[in-house]
């Protein structure tokens, strides 16, 4: 047990810049994928879905969204158009996070969503046995990305999750503490 206390606790965010240059092996993802599919869900609606960019696609992506991001902004600075082109290329991975909403709508939206991020945690805790780092970016973007890769009509993109491998920390992010958050109902 302590050792998913401390995997938990451990988790943070590593951002694109602190990866290593060297690609995920589909096997680790194919880990990763497999952990993230069983969250919890709701009906079983399993709302997840995601689109793994690997090799030269990585690259691909950094160009549609630094297009997308020049179509469609006003402040397409320099340095914002570098870092949106080349955040995908400097992981070893990018997972497109789909929400794929149940055709019947037997759940609210926000259920689906909620096992959506559930599947997110279980591959972000999931990255440290393998040294790798994580990072969910969830830029106004993600809502063009079919028109660079298929979606269906009940598809939404809600993230990008980044993966890499990158150094061993021992970073520990400091949490407010739990008491000021939760209050006990004894009677």
């Amino acid at each position: 047990m302590s050792k998913i206390n401390e995997t938990i606790r451990k988790r943070k965010s590593v951002y694109p810049m602190q990866y290593m240059d060297k690609p995920v092996p589909k096997e680790i993802l194919q880990e990763l994928l497999l952990n993230a599919n069983h969250a919890p869900t709701h009906k079983l609606t399993e709302p997840w879905r995601f689109k793994v960019f690997t090799g030269e696609s990585r690259k691909k992506l950094g160009e549609f969204l630094a297009k997308k991001h020049e179509e469609i902004t006003l402040d397409a600075t320099p340095e914002k158009m570098e870092k949106i082109r080349s955040n995908p290329g400097l992981a070893g991975a990018v997972l497109a996070i789909i929400l794929h909403r149940d055709p019947a709508q037997r759940v609210p939206e926000w259920e689906e969503v909620a096992a959506v991020a559930c599947a997110v945690q279980n591959i972000w805790i999931s990255l440290d046995q393998y040294g790798l780092g994580g990072y969910w970016s969830t830029p106004a973007l993600c809502q063009f990305l079919g028109e660079h890769v298929p979606l269906t009509e009940n598809e939404t993109c809600i993230g990008f999750f980044y993966i890499g491998y990158c150094e061993p920390s021992d970073r520990i992010i400091q949490k407010k503490k739990v008491e000021d958050k939760v209050e006990w109902i004894e009677q």
